[in-house]
């Protein structure tokens, strides 16, 4: 994907795997897009680092993954994504492993405003998802109800997503070579070179 270089973000972190990281905020761009029952709904994925997340969190309620088979609990397995379009209808952040696995949810963040600096207008969300990043190897994907999905590492936002151009700009990857490339305003058009 070229607006964001999985390999950038992950590379100031150990054990960060870039599938992983792409299929989280892949999910994140759907939940944003799509909501639930009618209505936007927010959430947040803490990718990796997960004994160290675990022990500055702690669960909001009985824990819904807790018990279940890490085979079963993989973010790529389609069932598991759908699981998590449902309990992200619940407060509290969800805690990915590196290696893909949704260990837990409905957690809340200890969080420190402490040293974070974030644009006006971002919640108590966000500042878990800057204030964990911070303080732990894991990068942080928030979905705000507003339909935006920010990527966070080492407290800072260092990507904000549309869903809508998201989506688009994984459509213009099958697009096949050669293509035709122009721009009318701010917007760049690609489209298949029919003369080819």
């Amino acid at each position: 994907m070229d607006m964001i270089s999985f390999h950038e973000i992950c590379g100031t972190k150990k054990n960060c795997n870039t599938a992983t990281l792409e299929r989280v905020i892949q999910l994140a761009v759907e939940i944003a897009r799509e909501g639930r029952e009618g209505r936007k709904i927010g959430t947040l994925f803490v990718v990796g680092d997960e004994k160290a997340v675990l022990k500055r969190s702690r669960p909001l309620i009985l824990d819904p993954l807790f018990g279940h088979p890490e085979h079963v609990k993989k973010v790529c397995d389609s069932d598991m994504r759908e699981t998590i379009k449902e309990l992200a209808q619940l407060d509290g952040a969800f805690v990915i492993s590196g290696n893909g696995v949704a260990i837990s949810a409905a957690r809340y963040i200890n969080a420190s405003s402490r040293r974070i600096d974030l644009p006006l207008g971002l919640g108590s969300r966000h500042v878990a998802a800057a204030s964990i990043s911070r303080d732990t190897q894991a990068i942080s994907v928030v979905v705000s109800q507003s339909a935006i999905v920010r990527v966070f590492n080492e407290g800072r936002v260092v990507a904000e997503i549309i869903p809508e151009m998201w989506l688009f700009a994984q459509e213009g990857t099958k697009i096949k070579r050669p293509w035709h490339e122009r721009t009318v305003g701010d917007v760049k058009i690609i489209s298949e070179d029919m003369d080819e």
